[in-house]
C-alpha cells in the first residue's frame, strides 16, 4: 500500500478535534515516529512524521552564524520555528488542532475540512479552502495543455 494517499472529508468538532480515518492512522503508526504539525504557506496544515518533518528542514542551513548574519535565515528559521509543533493524535485516533493552527487555515469548529494524502504526509484543508485550490490545479493544467498543444503544432510548422 501507498503510505500517505487518498482523500477524506471530516468534521471539526466543537472541541477542535478531528478524528483521523484508519488509514491514515495506520500510515502514522508505520512511521513510528512523532508527528508534526506545520502551517503551510497555502493556508493548509501538514502533518508530517517527524523525520520527514527534520528531512525537510535539513535543507536549510540552521547554523547560529548563519542566523546571525542573514535576514532570510532568520525569519526561514522563524517561520518554521513558530508554525510548527510536535502533536500527538489520541488513543481515539483525534488530534486536536491548536487555535492558532485552526485560525491560519480558516477552520471553525463544526467546519468541513479535507485531509489529503500526499505521499510523505497528510495535508489538512478547510473544505472551502481546497475547492479554491482545486480550481487553481485544473487551471494550471488546462493552461499547460495549451502550451504543449501550441508548441507541438508549431513545431510542425
Amino acid at each position: 500500500m501507498i503510505p500517505f494517499c487518498g482523500f477524506d472529508r471530516c468534521l471539526l468538532d466543537a472541541n477542535n478535534r478531528l478524528k483521523l480515518s484508519p488509514r491514515v492512522l495506520a500510515d502514522f503508526e508505520r512511521s513510528g515516529s512523532d508527528i508534526v504539525l506545520h502551517c503551510l504557506p497555502e493556508g493548509a496544515l501538514a502533518l508530517y512524521p517527524e523525520e520527514v518533518f527534520l528531512e525537510i528542514r535539513g535543507s536549510e542551513d540552521h547554523s547560529a552564524r548563519r542566523a546571525g548574519e542573514s535576514f532570510v535565515a532568520r525569519r526561514t528559521m522563524r517561520r518554521f520555528g513558530s508554525l510548527s509543533m510536535n502533536i500527538s493524535i489520541s488513543p481515539q485516533g483525534r488530534l486536536t488542532l491548536p487555535e492558532h493552527y485552526r485560525d491560519y487555515a480558516d477552520m471553525k469548529p463544526g467546519s468541513e475540512v479535507v485531509v489529503v494524502g500526499v505521499e510523505i504526509g497528510v495535508e489538512i484543508w478547510s473544505r472551502d479552502r481546497w475547492e479554491e485550490e482545486q480550481l487553481r490545479f485544473r487551471e494550471h493544467l488546462r493552461e499547460k495543455d495549451r502550451r504543449e498543444m501550441d508548441a507541438d503544432l508549431n513545431g510542425m510548422n
